[in-house]
């Protein structure tokens, strides 16, 4: 007895099968959703103190290991990536092997018989021969698909139409998208960076630190911060804006020169520069000291009663006291700052008082020589503002905080986005239709069927024959030209 031989596919042969299959998707984005739940669940990037207090020593160094702390760059995690890319790929590349032969063919195959035996058929009687409607018919449906062929019948003839046979692309252009974004990002992971510079005013730097690692990471060109400009809310201490004009150095020349606030960044060379935050410069030694005031000069302050609206002006110097109208109190003229703070918040160059008031505690006084109604904030019962003064105050100077992000994957991922848009737009609302005109003669009259199909839309195309049917039937009675 002749025994059959079983043949095992080979390796190459298993290999792709295994990347084809539908299960590794399912199981590749199962990994990927429950690894995203725990990288968000676990804080990334934090200080290793953070992890330890968090989780214990053991914790951390399980996290270390693994790469926890920095999941989605971690080689594991890319490569999880990587491998669903070619999924995606290798299934795309199956599954259009036989649809090429679909799509890519130069004359579409139509079998008469099965579209005569379709049930979404329509038939109508004309009173016309059969090849008085052939031209007029092939016209009219020329201009209404991309393919239009007329062929002869035993009794008449028939015209084979079609159009969106392309749109069968539109599931893989989705595919392509989403290898395009998961490419982008993996470029971006490997070779992209993101770090903090810190820019006093009128300095350089070409070197920045980089969040995750910490470690410096030197730039193609130089930053230079000309100018920074700080703005706030009337009455108040929150900024408005805060702006820094940039310059970008490369080989001993300016390239570029732009003036950046937040969500407004310059970019050069791929390399992004944002507004990130901003500190004062701590210029103590350059300004003046509190001894450096001559006792002779005078300060005019001007003091607004909160009960009656009468502002009092007064002229003192360092260290004097002034009695203020209508029983509000006495004030204290006590020092000058170059670097005073509020709360925290820098305010620069100021005066520092001390209010008295009947029946309360002493409280201090901070007059900010930038803001001189800086005071009224405070409330009470009396303001006490700068009417003028004969200091000239050091100007406060600033650093620029920003953000420098490169990331070579980024046009891939747009590109991504787009062909996906396009893509949905193709395979949701776009659809490969077929349609069969067979007009047969029966003596001086003729008879009509409407035959076809769809990959898409069933029902849309239903109606779309019924038109026709009914534009066909009124073009015969009319004997005229196409309609449009």
């Amino acid at each position: 007895m002749e025994q059959k031989k079983i043949i095992s596919p080979g390796i190459t042969e298993s290999v792709w099968r295994f990347l084809a299959s539908l299960k590794l998707t399912v199981v590749l984005l199962l990994c990927l959703a429950v690894l995203s739940i725990i990288g968000t669940v676990i804080p990334q990037n934090l200080s290793p103190q953070d992890y330890i207090n968090r989780h214990g020593l053991f914790g951390y160094r399980l996290f270390v290991l693994f790469d926890i702390n920095d999941m989605y760059h971690s080689w594991w995690f890319l490569g999880l990536l990587f491998l669903v890319v070619i999924n995606i790929v290798v299934c795309s590349v199956d599954r259009l092997q036989s649809t090429a032969k679909i799509i890519f063919v130069k004359r579409p195959d139509f079998d008469l018989q099965q579209y005569r035996k379709r049930k979404n058929r329509r038939d109508f009687s004309i009173a016309a021969p059969a090849e008085s409607l052939k031209e007029s018919y092939r016209r009219f449906l020329a201009k209404r698909f991309g393919f239009c062929d007329v062929v002869s019948t035993e009794k008449g003839f028939a015209i084979t139409a079609e159009k969106g046979r392309w749109t069968r692309l539109g599931v893989y252009m989705v595919h392509l998208s989403i290898v395009l974004l998961l490419f982008g990002g993996l470029v971006g992971a490997k070779y992209g960076f993101e770090g903090f510079v810190a820019i006093p005013e009128g300095q350089t730097a070409d070197t920045i630190q980089l969040n995750r690692s910490g470690k410096s990471h030197t730039l193609p060109f130089v930053i230079r911060c000309d100018d920074f400009d700080l703005q706030f809310y009337e009455g108040s201490r929150r900024p408005k804006e805060f702006r820094s004009g940039l310059t970008i150095i490369e080989e001993g020349r300016e390239v570029l020169r732009k003036d950046i606030v937040v969500n407004d960044p310059l970019t050069y060379k791929g390399i992004g520069i944002y507004q990130s935050s901003y500190g004062p410069l701590d210029d103590r030694s350059s300004a003046p000291a509190p001894g450096d005031f001559n006792p002779s000069e005078t300060i005019e302050l001007a003091f607004r009663s909160a009960a009656s609206g009468m502002i009092y002006t007064h002229t003192l110097s360092i260290g004097q006291a002034v009695q203020i109208a209508e029983g509000l109190g006495e004030f204290v003229l006590q020092r000058y700052e170059p670097s005073a703070e509020f709360r925290g918040m820098a305010l620069g160059p100021a005066l520092i008082g001390t209010l008295k008031v009947p029946g309360g505690e002493p409280q201090t006084v901070t007059l900010p020589l930038k803001y001189p109604k800086f005071d009224s904030m405070r409330g009470g019962t009396v303001s006490i503002s700068i009417s003028r003064m004969p200091i000239t105050p050091v100007q406060e100077r600033f650093y620029t905080g920003l953000q420098v992000v490169y990331d070579p994957g980024v046009g891939v991922v747009y590109a991504g986005f787009i062909l996906m848009i396009a893509g949905c737009a193709v395979a949701f609302f776009m659809s490969h239709q077929q349609v069969v005109t067979e007009v047969t003669a029966s003596g001086k009259r003729s008879t009509v069927s409407v035959s076809g199909k769809s990959n898409k839309n069933k029902m849309g195309f239903e109606m779309k024959l019924n038109r026709l049917s009914e534009q066909l039937k009124a073009l015969a009675a009319r004997g005229t030209g196409p309609a449009d």
